[in-house]
């Protein structure tokens, strides 16, 4: 568990070494072997415990593999110089990870990448729970997108019934991943300040099919909309012909006339018009 340790100021054990020093240099004008000695010693031991701690930076103090403790406060300090120390740094990191192929719900091929925005909390799990954090934060992560990626669909296409795809999730499908990777990462002491998927495609061997489905789809809703609105044209322009009688339609003519009419408006090319001088039927 994390605990925190306060270094001695780096500014007082500097004074006290060039103290150290000058009686130091006494003992060799004295030619005092023993204060030469004691001194020299002393100044030798003192001159590798400064260390300087950065803003958003910390160290991790250990003795002989014994955890003595974490200081977080910059500036700098003076530790025994038998500490080892190890920096770690608290800053928050950007990881925009590379896109993999992975198969969705249904077993459709697609390309994934997020961005994970992560920072070190806890650093005696960062540096004691696992092994080179960096790279867990990395492996965790690919890991927790092809999960992601096995819950849900691409689209709800081929899986109609589906409340959330990976297309159309927005932030919920953000939120999942962010608690996902958070409930990996915390045993490395790492906090997931964001996560949300960068990249999102179909794998080429399908891409090609997929944007036909897609145009298809997108062609037979456009000519649903065109026929509805046709069908509610054409009922209103009978209802006000019979309304204003100004001409009166027997069954083939109006079976005509819807016809005619139907033809106009949902052709995708404009109509040619055609100029009858007899009557309908001749």
């Amino acid at each position: 568990m994390e605990k925190s340790f306060k270094p001695f100021n780096g500014f007082l054990a500097l004074i006290f070494l060039f103290v150290i020093l000058g009686v130091l240099t006494f003992g060799i004008v004295e030619k005092q072997k023993i204060v030469i000695i004691a001194t020299s010693i002393l100044s030798f031991i003192l001159l590798f415990g400064f260390i300087i701690i950065n803003p958003n930076e910390s160290a991790v103090f250990t003795l002989f593999g014994a955890y003595k403790g974490t200081s977080k406060d910059n500036g700098f300090y003076w530790v025994n110089p038998f500490f080892l120390k190890r920096k770690v740094s608290l800053r928050a990191r950007n990881m925009d990870s590379e896109s993999i192929k992975v198969n969705d719900k249904l077993g459709n091929p697609i390309l994934i990448g997020v961005v994970l925005v992560w920072r070190v909390k806890n650093t005696f799990k960062a540096v004691f729970e696992v092994d080179a954090y960096e790279h867990f934060v990395k492996v965790q992560s690919e890991s927790a997108i092809r999960k992601l990626a096995g819950t849900f669909s691409y689209d709800d296409f081929e899986d109609h019934d589906a409340e959330i795809t990976l297309r159309s999730g927005g932030e919920e499908v953000d939120h999942i991943l962010e608690k996902e990777l958070d409930n990996r990462l915390d045993i490395a002491g790492i906090e997931v300040i964001e996560a949300r998927i960068s990249n999102l495609a179909y794998a080429s061997e399908i891409a090609g099919a997929m944007l036909q489905r897609q145009q298809a789809t997108a062609i037979v809703a456009a000519r649903h909309k065109i026929v509805e609105g046709a069908v509610g044209m054409v009922d209103m322009a009978l209802e006000m012909l019979s309304k204003k009688n100004i001409v009166e339609l027997d069954e083939d003519k109006k079976a005509a006339m819807v016809s005619n009419l139907m033809v106009v408006l949902c052709s995708d090319r404009a109509a040619q018009p055609v100029i009858n001088s007899g009557t309908l039927h001749n």
